[in-house]
């Protein structure tokens, strides 16, 4: 078969169901792809398409697909820093032109390599299509293998011509299974699991920090019963929210930068921290302060590169975090002096909860987004996706916005503004019967505001949710902070608006709804997401409140 029936038939076989583009790559591919029930999404950036594929990769553990051509291939290795931070699966391809073009001033070609070497396990060259049939299975295989990342294709013709016209002689389509998040993994040894067992007796306060990478192994249930049985509390980085419901009482919050005061104190008072599917990072451990240096460590992670990366001196476990969480918690015995630290930490919770209750429930105008939080808490449905943005929007959702079912997903960016509402989108195609609402403010998405088009052509129904104040709300003081003792306009460097994007979304097709009501919230929520359609509700808030801050260790 040619190469563009042999990447549309590759494509099948690997379970895509999605592919998110930007005009004019692959062409005849795609036409072979509507013949085989592959649902084509053309977006209107190419970072818009990278973000969706991430989305549709980290809600349905399969590989997300984005393509572009030759111009494009920079936007699109742009939209890849997101999913290489998180590690979400995704194969991108791009066209480019062909050898004879090379160091000749080809027009409005550069270099791709380079573009994709920092965003990529790997960026591989297709000059032939009879390359195509190891090239696209290692393609695959690399994106979900180990610590899952985006993969680069770039394929022969501007647009993938050469690479679509070429004959495929043997022409063996990849294997199923490496289309999606492997179900077997590498085993935790069985003395790294007693070492760690042994560190954790010895412990007189331990406390769980969970990352994203216990997410994408479903590790869930087990670190539900360690933390239950032995009566552990649970903190979390931002990847890592719904490992268990926020309401429970060991839960602890989201842990870091990006966190309520109780979690960093908390995880500093611990005397032993067990990292599970986390990378430790400046963002979940405060810059590296939270907890201190020198603290006792038990880091589980199925990626060895990560293991003491941050903290050096931790008791090692290498291995699926699934499995070494069921075989430490068969290998524990519970101290009985951990029932008090696990009171201790539920009563310093429940108290800053108690805190907070005011301005979740405030009725003042305009909305206070505690209050905006509460009401997506009470909407979402047990199975729901909330997508958030980084930024103010990940902070506001990681501290006030709680996600009490087993079955709620919560994806966030990692760093990149404006990410949420198209990876919402692509959430939505890769998990269709779950509602998904995202959470973005109104800074982050003047970035994609277009994509309001594709939603409407292909009638995707995502709930967006706008905390629309007029400005970036995260950086106001600290741009203040810089005006103190002078004359000056401030507000040009992050204030914008105002916009009515309610009215924006009804001129593309979908339905707008503005509130500047509290009272209103609730019900205008609890119909948009049952309504299963494409609903934007934008939200009237205040700049001026500011989130909750992270706690930070004394000064030593």
């Amino acid at each position: 078969m040619n190469g563009a029936r042999y990447i549309a038939e590759s494509f099948d076989a690997l379970g895509v169901t999605h592919v998110f583009f930007m005009d004019a790559i692959l062409r005849p591919t795609l036409v072979e792809m509507e013949s085989l029930g592959i649902t084509r999404i053309l977006a209107h950036s190419e970072k818009s398409a990278a973000y969706m594929a991430d989305g549709y990769a980290r809600v349905s553990g399969h590989v997300g697909v984005c393509m572009a051509q030759s111009v494009g291939a920079a936007n699109l290795a742009a939209g890849l820093q997101d999913a290489y931070l998180h590690r979400a699966p995704v194969v991108a391809l791009t066209g480019r032109k062909e050898p004879m073009l090379r160091y000749r001033n080809a027009y409005q070609e550069v270099d791709h390599t380079p573009l994709y070497q920092s965003v990529t396990k790997a960026s591989m060259d297709v000059a032939e299509a009879r390359e195509l049939p190891h090239l696209l299975a290692q393609a695959f295989r690399m994106a979900v293998d180990g610590s899952p990342r985006p993969v680069h294709l770039d394929v022969n013709g501007l647009g993938g011509e050469v690479i679509e016209r070429g004959e495929v002689p043997d022409a063996v389509l990849p294997e199923p299974v490496l289309g999606r998040l492997p179900v077997h993994r590498p085993i935790a040894a069985r003395d790294a699991i007693a070492a760690a067992a042994e560190r954790l007796m010895r412990a007189e306060r331990p406390i769980m920090v969970i990352g994203a990478g216990a997410i994408q192994v479903d590790a869930n249930a087990a670190i539900l019963s360690l933390a239950e049985r032995c009566n552990i509390p649970v903190a979390t980085s931002l990847g890592g929210r719904t490992i268990i419901p926020t309401t429970h009482p060991l839960h602890v919050g989201t842990v870091g930068t990006y966190s309520a005061p109780p979690a960093n104190r908390l995880v500093h008072e611990a005397d032993l921290v067990i990292f599970v599917g986390c990378h430790a990072g400046d963002q979940p451990t405060n810059n590296y302060t939270v907890p201190a240096q020198g603290t006792a460590i038990i880091q589980i992670d199925l990626d060895g590169q990560e293991i003491g990366r941050n903290y050096p001196g931790v008791t090692p476990v290498w291995g699926c975090p699934r499995q070494a969480v069921t075989d430490l918690d068969a290998a524990t015995t519970a101290r009985s002096d951990w029932e008090a630290w696990a009171a201790h930490v539920g009563k310093v919770v429940k108290d800053w909860r108690a805190d907070m209750e005011p301005l979740a429930t405030s009725d003042v105008a305009p909305i206070r987004v505690e209050r905006l939080c509460r009401a997506i808490s009470d909407a979402l449905p047990e199975n729901g996706v909330l997508v958030a943005d980084t930024g103010y929007s990940g902070i506001w959702t990681a501290t006030m916005l709680d996600l009490p079912h087993p079955g709620q997903s919560y994806l966030r960016a990692a760093g990149s503004l404006g990410w949420a509402y198209p990876a919402a989108l692509g959430a939505q195609c890769g998990a269709p019967e779950r509602p998904v609402v995202c959470f973005s403010g109104d800074g982050a998405f003047y970035y994609h505001l277009s994509e309001l088009e594709t939603q409407r052509r292909w009638n995707i129904p995502v709930v967006t949710v706008i905390n629309n104040n007029s400005g970036f709300g995260q950086g106001t003081p600290k741009v203040a902070s810089f005006y103190e003792g002078r004359t000056g306009s401030p507000e040009e460097i992050n204030r914008f608006g105002p916009t009515d994007f309610a009215a924006i979304a009804r001129d593309f097709g979908v339905e707008g709804i503005r509130v500047e009501d509290p009272a209103e919230l609730g019900p205008v929520l609890e119909r948009a997401i049952a309504a299963r359609k494409p609903v934007l509700i934008d939200v009237v808030t205040d700049i001026d409140p500011r989130a909750p801050e992270a706690w930070n260790p004394p000064a030593i």
